[in-house]
């Protein structure tokens, strides 16, 4: 199956759980989805059936409340029975609204406080330095989530630590849940500052699989710094109702609208 085949069905993966639970965020799960599409299935040095492998390449979400892309991801890869991906947000579930790294297998951090899961990421990389490990650490951070202190101290400390092991994606989607980030926080020009920060900064269509893929592949080859991906994304990707749309950050689809979007998908919601 081919890289946007797999795509379709986490999207799919996606409506469908977001629509069973009434509950969640489909927008900044839809905008990434290829990347955790190339990372899953392409790219990552990861095994589903020993999900704590010592030399495991490690990822993080750091904006822990896309989880239905992250859920649907590793169900996908066969780190857990997709059937579990019906009861997201149920009491009683693995499967809550926020990453958990001690009951969901493939999950290597618990977040969900906007800011901490590049701080965690690093920590990952230089323990990885430290131990003469070759395995890689990525991350994804939220554009709105970039507006916190913590992101700088992270990205300070990952070039002050040279740590060319971590790969960063910002999820550049420019909403987040109370409207466009230039009018909340501007972040901009984000390129620039994370070079004033050390980092090699990359910027790439978010949804296009040759860049992504390249994109880590220049970062692999980039020595004696972190590399930060700024993927142009639309949040709400491919769902018409849904794209560039703030009303979607964090709300859950009715029935009929789960099946508009599916239909859009090509996926039925009972399939």
């Amino acid at each position: 199956m081919d890289l946007q085949e797999i795509a379709k069905k986490i999207r799919v993966d996606i409506i469908k759980m977001l629509e069973r639970s009434q509950s969640g965020h489909p927008g900044g799960s839809l905008s990434a989805v290829e990347i955790l599409t190339a990372l899953y299935f392409k790219e990552m040095k990861i095994d589903p059936n020993n999900p704590k492998w010592e030399d495991r390449d490690r990822f993080v979400l750091s904006k822990g409340h896309g989880t239905p892309v992250l859920y649907g991801t590793l169900a996908n890869k066969g780190f857990f029975p997709k059937e579990e991906l019906d009861n997201f947000r149920k009491i009683d579930s693995i499967l809550q609204g926020h990453p958990d790294m001690k009951g969901i297998p493939g999950v290597d951090m618990t977040t969900g406080s906007l800011g901490q899961g590049l701080a965690a990421a690093n920590g990952m990389a230089l323990a990885g330095k430290l131990d003469n490990k070759d395995y890689r650490v990525y991350a994804i951070i939220g554009d709105g989530e970039s507006q916190e202190g913590l992101i700088w101290e992270a990205a300070m400390f990952a070039a002050h630590y040279k740590l060319d092991n971590i790969t960063v994606f910002l999820d550049y989607n420019g909403l987040q849940i109370d409207g466009k980030n230039k009018d909340i926080m501007n972040i901009d020009p984000i390129d620039e500052k994370f070079k004033a920060f050390g980092w090699h900064v990359l910027t790439i269509d978010g949804h296009s699989f040759d860049e992504i893929l390249s994109s880590i592949e220049d970062a692999k080859n980039t020595k004696g710094k972190p590399t930060m991906i700024i993927a142009n994304t639309i949040k709400g990707k491919g769902i018409s109702f849904m794209e560039n749309q703030v009303g979607w950050h964090g709300k859950a689809p009715s029935a009929e609208e789960a099946k508009i979007a599916l239909e859009e998908l090509g996926g039925g919601l009972n399939d």
